[in-house]
């Protein structure tokens, strides 16, 4: 059973894999201050791609000042469902090219994995998608479409210009987003939490302007040890969230042990890990605050001078149940009310995204874990994800009654927004083979 497609899957994989170099290959970085003609290039090769793979409608979707999204679709025989396939093909940015041991935007196998920018968040979505259709080559049973958005890396700030332009095109009564994970290397797994999101920048004066630091030093304080005292005040003693009234949520320990956590993060030894409770409620289920920049003097460029202002960017994962607004309410309060010595401080809000739970039990949810099943020979694990995919709250809220699954052919040592990127081939083709499969099964 399902022979033909495992056949299929295996066949074409060496076209799926060009096609995911091809796409890494672009540099379709989405953050301010990079070229949006590469993010707009990216979508075109992707309309492309899905025209020359016998898929209708193809055409960007266009709102004012967003980078644009792909959608195509192939109706499926009459009184069949229809599954909306999501995946992204806007990029974080690479960082320093040092960082890297090969080219960012240049895939290269090393061990059996592909190593680029995108090459798991989330072009290997995108493959996964596309090869999936063609290992039906051309007879799928039921209707689907697919929704490539360029907009995820920076937060989907034009999430509601999207839905109220092409609301009715991107409704189905099964959406998989292609953008999470599995449990480990040879180990499936269904995503059913994501932590929301929270950022804003904070700024310290204490100054109209630097002033000498061996004439006023040791009686005026100076912005940047401010700031550094403030942010310490946004954590405990062991490192855990101390910003009152945000939600914690304890999480069954499943079987990661604090070793594997420390290789996958790639800890430095000696350095402790942080917070309390499960390691799984930690990175899932429990907030989290990261300092993720500041502004300030670099060392090159420092001199005697008391600085008199400084920023940073305070990121707050929310867990599941919480509140972005009330979370952000609460970060800023606290903020304001920890800042030492009287200076002047500003909280300006950024980004923000809900927290979401997914109910697993349903047609699609069975059909994909019988899916998994066959792909990997074992069962899926259900997990949570500590990121945030805003479409996903997005999806749930505007198409109520359809079914919504998280899945990927990422793995925790893919190292997702960080240097070294890479997807495990081996693992990217049977997620391959367990979409074809899973479609089929819930046609049926």
């Amino acid at each position: 059973m399902h022979e033909d497609l495992r056949r299929a899957v295996e066949e074409q994989f060496p076209t799926t894999r060009s096609l995911l170099e091809d796409l890494v290959r672009m540099p379709s970085v989405s953050a301010p201050g990079f070229s949006a003609t590469s993010v707009r290039h990216s979508a075109e090769a992707i309309a492309k791609i899905l025209r020359g793979d016998g898929l209708q409608n193809v055409q960007l979707l266009e709102v004012p000042d967003a980078h644009p999204a792909v959608f195509g679709e192939i109706p499926g025989p009459e009184g069949s469902p229809t599954i909306l396939l999501y995946a992204h093909h806007d990029v974080q940015p690479p960082g320093p090219d040092y960082q890297w041991t090969s080219a960012p935007f240049e895939p290269v196998e090393r061990h059996g994995r592909l190593f680029a920018r995108g090459s798991c968040d989330d072009k290997a979505g995108i493959a996964l998608h596309i090869g999936a259709i063609r290992a039906h080559k051309g007879r799928l049973p039921l209707g689907i479409k697919i929704f490539i958005e360029g907009e995820e890396e920076i937060g989907s700030p034009h999430l509601d210009h999207f839905f109220g332009a092409h609301l009715n095109l991107l409704a189905a009564d099964v959406i998989v987003i292609a953008d999470s994970e599995n449990w480990r290397v040879g180990t499936p797994a269904l995503t059913t939490s994501l932590r929301g999101l929270v950022d804003c920048i904070v700024e310290v004066r204490t100054l109209e302007q630097g002033v000498h630091s061996g004439r006023f030093g040791g009686a005026v304080p100076d912005a940047l040890s401010v700031l550094s005292r403030l942010l310490a005040t946004l954590h405990d003693d062991n490192g855990a969230v101390a910003v009152g009234g945000l939600i914690h949520q304890e999480t069954p320990p499943l079987d990661l042990k604090e070793d594997e956590l420390r290789a996958q993060a790639g800890m430095l030894e000696g350095t402790h890990l942080i917070g309390t409770g499960t390691l799984t409620s930690r990175v899932w289920t429990k907030p989290a605050i990261s300092v993720l920049a500041i502004d300030a003097p670099p060392v090159a460029e420092a001199i005697n001078q008391l600085v008199p202002v400084a920023r940073a960017k305070v990121s707050l994962r929310l867990a599941p149940g919480d509140n972005p607004d009330r979370a952000m309410a609460t970060l800023t309060s606290h903020l304001q009310s920890n800042t030492p010595w009287g200076a002047q401080v500003s909280v300006t809000p950024g980004s923000a995204g809900h927290p979401i739970g997914l109910e697993i039990g349903g047609p699609a949810s069975d059909a994909w874990s019988r899916a998994f099943q066959y792909a990997w020979k074992r069962a899926p694990v259900e997990i949570g994800i500590g990121g945030s995919i805003p479409f996903v709250s997005a999806f749930r809220e505007i198409y109520p009654e359809s079914e919504i699954l998280l899945v990927g052919a990422a793995d925790p040592t893919s190292r997702s927004h960080g240097p070294d990127e890479s997807v495990d081939l081996n693992e990217l083709r049977k997620a391959v083979l367990a979409e074809a499969i899973a479609i089929r099964l819930f046609a049926d």
